[in-house]
């Protein structure tokens, strides 16, 4: 009897089971991406967030802790991109995908391609889904707004058929995913698979401190919103203490929050108050925003940064799922694998109106 759980992504990814770990910035360290991945899922180092040299020893140290294929997040747009892009192609016979949100161009992705390495980026659209494959991707992770951090607007209930209506390549399901019954229905769909954060965040493999972890443990559904206070595009998160400072109104209120931010920014940086001014400069005359909305837009990664690595519940920023609502253990990704497999198999199975079937059986 063919295997329930193989599927063209599992084919393509070379793991066991059709479930992709986010590359959660500053979360998916090499310690939760092996962690993953030797619990059979194709887990992805947030590369966005490091500088050349440090991807270079994260893929390295994964490596060490894993035997399987892993993937890499990057954005084109960060610094280093260019050098990124090299360091990766260098390790092509551990890195096995790249994933991305603002997407390299089709000579980037040919060269991918070529050295054997998976293109899938994350889309909340059917338009850029379109864009990604007439380009030579050949997997997408579609998120819909229940997703953590930037999302779209659209659930992902509505955008899954539409992006597996437009495109012929290997799609994995992401937004409200944490359990074997949204494998199961993400399956009925016509998916091949899952992609979580939030759930492999919360697990005793994340790096994510304890005290934050437990922050994440008691924030209910209706704790977890939409804003785009912080740097001008949608972010789903947790509300707390910042967020709320973030969230208050009217002018002066701005400056507050851009000079906290900033002011946050430079001591963990050790940024001069003009180079903070200068990169704020920059970045409001490229998007269009006031001089406070810039500053705080800036040194939004050093508040999320403040949560999830420093440990700062009430300081930093907390960007999350609309599944972290619903979640309160923190199994490890062994024991969260293997509850996710039986539960899909069983689901599967019931909707088949016959026993599950047992993995490795006649």
């Amino acid at each position: 009897m063919a295997d329930q759980l193989a599927t063209p992504l599992t084919e393509l990814l070379g793991c066991r089971l059709p479930v992709v770990q986010t590359a959660m910035g500053w979360i998916a360290t090499p310690r939760l991406v092996a962690a993953s991945s030797n619990a059979g899922a194709f887990g992805f180092l947030a590369g966005a967030v490091m500088k050349p040299a440090e991807l270079a020893d994260a893929i390295a140290e994964t490596a060490r802790l894993t035997p399987h294929r892993f993937g890499v997040n990057f954005h084109s747009f960060q610094p280093g991109a260019r050098e990124i892009v090299e360091v990766i192609l260098a390790n092509s016979e551990r890195v096995g995908a790249v994933s991305f949100g603002r997407g390299p161009d089709a000579g980037m992705i040919a060269r991918f391609n070529e050295a054997g390495i998976v293109c899938m980026p994350t889309v909340g659209a059917v338009k850029h889904a379109e864009k990604m494959v007439a380009l030579g991707c050949r997997a997408i992770t579609v998120q819909g707004g229940e997703g953590g951090g930037h999302t779209g607007s659209v659930a992902t209930t509505v955008l899954l058929p539409q992006v597996l209506d437009a495109v012929d390549v290997p799609v994995a399901a992401a937004g409200g995913f944490a359990d074997g019954r949204g494998l199961a229905a993400a399956f009925a769909w016509g998916a091949s698979g899952i992609a979580m954060g939030s759930r492999f965040m919360m697990t005793a493999d994340s790096p994510v401190p304890d005290a934050v972890k437990a922050a994440y443990a008691r924030a209910g559904t209706s704790d977890i919103f939409v804003t785009d206070r912080i740097d001008g595009i949608p972010q789903r998160m947790i509300r707390n203490p910042m967020l709320d400072r973030i969230e208050s109104g009217g002018a002066l209120g701005k400056w507050s929050r851009g000079l906290t931010a900033a002011l946050a920014m430079k001591r963990a940086t050790g940024a001069s108050w003009g180079e903070l001014l200068a990169s704020a400069r920059a970045m409001r005359s490229e998007g269009g925003k006031s001089l406070p909305e810039a500053m705080l837009a800036a040194a939004a990664p050093v508040l999320l940064q403040k949560a999830v690595v420093e440990g700062d519940a009430v300081n930093g920023l907390m960007a999350s799922g609309q599944v972290a609502g619903r979640l309160e253990d923190l199994p490890t990704c062994a024991e969260l694998l293997a509850r996710i497999e039986t539960e899909a198999r069983e689901r599967i199975a019931a909707l088949a109106g016959r026993p599950a079937a047992i993995k490795g059986a006649a």
